[in-house]
């Protein structure tokens, strides 16, 4: 197949409709009445901006229970198990009780949405647990339209002593501490506070639903250099060892290749590559093995915090040399073993790069381009505001256990993650958070995506969140200063196709506080500088950012409440590296997409040497004959002619942020068998049949790509042997050809030498041949290593 073919190969390989996209999946701009705006100025290097002006302002009752005393004894045994109950309208929230204590001390609080009041009266009820009706002890009220109103930057609110009185409104014994009034979300209580659509939420699992800050650990890269051994002892001493070195470090394990020789003195001098985090805690494993015994020669425990760090390309720390120790078994009596004189060693050299960094995202969406080390990195170019105001005609998830959907929010930019409150029950929850990120670079990506909560109702520990939806926007399309709403559609692939389960109202602005240092940000190199003078091995970088995401997710499932896993994994694509037939066609059609404008400008031109346009060929043959007349006009033209493009494409700039693709993802016309490949485990757990259908349909669509990629390689090595002597008179008349033109060149003008060009290229169709044009037979006519290959 020639060169010309290739393109119709390919086309005819993966060609696919390209449906417009879907009304329902774009995205829809909202005008939400976001809080003031307020700045209160620069404090060093940092904005200082209103807490709470990217949302919508809500307002909250609050109800700090702090503490009670003297209360007085309800059980006949004397004893008192106290708890309050806060109660306004039809809700209610309750603390924990305590055993037997007469001066309990809570200090939980409660918010009560003030939208949602059912009554003008709060109602503050201390009560006894008991194993029937607990009894009453004694209460206090408050008129809820005579609460104080606090705005943060107030100080908190003093709690007060409060009389307990009976049901009949007298007082009785007892005294309560109490801190009432109305706020906001900005109000520091509100993350920590018991909200009323949480009442029947027990006291463990309430943690769940709240709103929190999290940072990723620190990553680095940790190189071993396994050089050589010395004076190694294997047990069947009459057999050389065919040895290997292991290296185990933070539940990643690596092994160098075997020996070359099989001596008591092996080399290696190979390096392995992990993925530390900060702070060093983990232990470095290195041990020599035996291939063929499967007997370990020895053994050393290296700390991690002992490794000396690297910044940049200094000097590498020196290769040291480790006693190697056998590991202990309890059958040998090592009382009896003997002490020998010389011990066995291994020479290693270890040390941590913190000029890199380490990728636990895709490539082509990382939020954190900064390297590891403090000390390289460069100071914030800007801040980026995120709103999260509300979802809307979200899916009901939980339809099996009665319920509808616990929806909370998780975004992660850098290497600081953010979870909002999970809102119970409801398929059109209002958050109306607001989160804030230092910006060191404009073209990163940040990720913000929607789960159903599955551990509010004491659910199994290892129940799993499931996928509402995610959104992903790019810095670098956002205007400075400008607060962008929108409505996102939030869409997920499932083996049955593609499922809309909402929209995701957000809020977002990126303002610029270094413009110098941003638009210089556009001339430097994406990667800190170590990536490019000593790049990490493409065969290493998948496994590297599969254990950085494991680092990371084990560290957030740590905390409380836990960032779980499933959601860490959504959130950083960590299956984007697997084969998808679809993905696969959704890439083809963007290089068909971008070669489109190509194809476009050449048939632009065929039809002007074919005069199909008579006035545009007559156009095209004045601004040729001026431009060869005035070479020196060439390139100001051409520069022009970008600038005033780029002046024109300024009306149909895009307006929105960018979203989730479902036409150019392939995603909403995907074949169900296609998806049902792509959401099978690896390795598959399908029928066999099934799997022979999948491998025959796979290799035939690699025969073509194969076929074309051959193709591609032929007419490279057909440009090689034009000056290699493959084919020795094809070279020899391309070497005459050169020499003669080269003269016609030297002693005719250029000017002349280029009309005469543009003349023929450009000459009427009466005056052309249909056969080939004599460079494209030489050409075709070149040899390739096509026939050396073994068919």
């Amino acid at each position: 197949m020639d060169f010309a073919q290739a393109g119709p190969a390919m086309a005819t390989l993966m060609q696919l409709p390209m449906p417009k996209q879907n009304p329902e999946y774009a995205l829809v701009e909202t005008n939400p009445p976001l809080a003031a705006r307020l700045r209160y100025g620069y404090r060093g290097k940092d904005k200082i901006t209103s807490t709470y002006d990217m949302v919508e302002q809500m307002y909250f009752l609050y109800v700090n229970v702090v503490k009670a005393r003297d209360l007085p004894v309800m059980d006949v045994s004397g004893s008192l198990d106290p708890y309050v109950e806060v109660k306004v309208g039809n809700y209610k929230g309750v603390t924990k009780h305590l055993e037997k204590n007469q001066n309990p001390v809570w200090k939980q609080i409660f918010a009560f949405p003030k939208e949602r009041l059912q009554s003008s009266q709060l109602e503050v009820t201390v009560k006894d647990k008991d194993f029937g009706k607990d009894d009453f002890v004694g209460r206090a009220f408050f008129d809820i339209p005579e609460v104080p109103l606090r705005v943060p930057p107030d100080s908190p609110l003093a709690p007060q002593w409060y009389k307990l009185v009976d049901k009949k409104g007298d007082k009785t014994k007892g005294e309560v501490m109490l801190a009432v009034w109305m706020g906001t979300q900005a109000d520091e209580c509100f993350p920590e506070a018991w909200h009323s659509d949480a009442h029947s939420i027990s006291h463990g699992n309430l943690a769940n639903t709240r709103s929190k800050v999290y940072f990723s650990p620190k990553l680095y890269y940790l190189r071993a250099q396994v050089i050589e051994a010395q004076d190694l002892v294997p047990s069947d001493k009459s057999k050389p060892p065919d040895t290997f070195v292991r290296v185990l470090f933070a539940n990643q394990g690596k092994v160098t290749k075997p020996s070359q020789m099989r001596v008591i003195n092996p080399v290696w001098n190979e390096e392995l590559m992990f993925v530390a985090p900060e702070p060093f805690e983990d232990f470095i494993v290195i041990s020599v093995e035996d291939r063929g015994t499967g007997e370990i020669l020895g053994r050393v425990i290296i700390p991690s915090r002992e490794v000396p760090q690297r910044i940049e390309s200094t000097k590498l720390p020196d290769a040291r040399w480790f006693n190697l120790h056998r590991p202990f078994i309890a059958q040998l009596e090592e009382t009896e073993k003997k002490k020998e004189k010389f011990s066995s060693k291994i020479h290693v050299r270890l040390w941590i790069d913190s000029g890199y960094h380490v990728l636990d995202e895709s490539a082509h969406f990382s939020s954190d381009l900064q390297p590891s080390s403090k000390v390289l990195r460069k100071d914030s170019i800007g801040v980026l505001e995120l709103g999260i105001l509300s979802a809307r005609n979200l899916v009901p998830m939980k339809i099996k256990e009665g319920r509808t959907t616990d929806a909370y929010c998780v975004a992660k930019y850098g290497n600081k993650w953010v979870r909002t409150r999970t809102l119970l029950d409801t398929l059109a929850p209002r958050w109306n958070e607001q989160y804030t990120w230092q910006v060191y670079d404009p073209c990163t990506v940040i990720t913000i995506g929607v789960f159903d909560n599955a551990h509010t109702n004491g659910s199994k520990e290892d129940a799993k969140d499931q996928r509402i939806g995610k959104v992903r926007i790019r810095l670098s399309t956002l205007e400075t200063d400008k607060v962008y709403t929108h409505y996102y559609p939030l869409l997920v692939l499932q083996p049955s196709g593609l499922k809309k389960y909402g929209e995701l109202q957000l809020a977002l602005r990126f303002t610029c506080t270094a413009w110098a240092n941003m638009l210089t940000q556009y001339g430097k190199p994406l990667l800190p500088k170590m990536h490019y003078l000593q790049p990490i091995p493409v065969r290493h970088i998948d496994l590297l950012r599969f254990h950085a995401m494991n680092i990371v997710a084990a560290r957030l499932a740590r905390a409380e409440p836990p960032l779980r896993r499933e959601a860490v994994e959504y959130m950083l694509d960590v299956d984007i590296h697997m084969f998808s037939l679809r993905r696969s066609k959704a890439n083809f059609n963007r290089i068909m997409s971008l070669l489109s404008g190509i194809t476009a400008i050449f048939r632009w031109f065929n039809d002007v040497c074919v005069w199909k346009n008579p006035i545009t060929t007559c156009l095209v043959h004045v601004l040729f004959l001026i431009l060869v007349c005035y070479p020196e006009l060439i390139l100001p033209t051409i520069f022009l002619y970008l600038f005033v493009i780029g002046i024109w494409n300024y009306r149909f700039r895009p307006r929105d942020p960018p979203h989730m693709d479902t036409r150019l993802s392939q995603a909403e016309h995907a074949h169900p068998d296609e998806l049902d490949e792509e959401f099978d485990n690896f390795p598959t757990t399908k029928h066999i049949d099934t799997v022979r259908m999948r491998y025959d349909r796979l290799r035939s669509v690699a025969g073509k790509v194969q076929t074309v990629v051959g193709d591609l390689a032929t007419q490279g090595e057909r440009a090689q042997a034009i000056l290699g002597w493959r084919d020795p008179r094809a070279t020899a008349l391309f070497i005459i050809f050169s020499l003669i033109w080269a003269v016609f060149i030297y002693v005719t003008p250029f000017q002349v030498v280029a009309i005469l060009i543009g003349l023929y290229m450009l000459r009427h169709p009466r005056l052309r041949r249909k056969l080939p044009s004599v460079p494209v037979n030489f050409f075709k006519r070149l040899p390739s290593k096509a026939d050396m290959m073994l068919l």
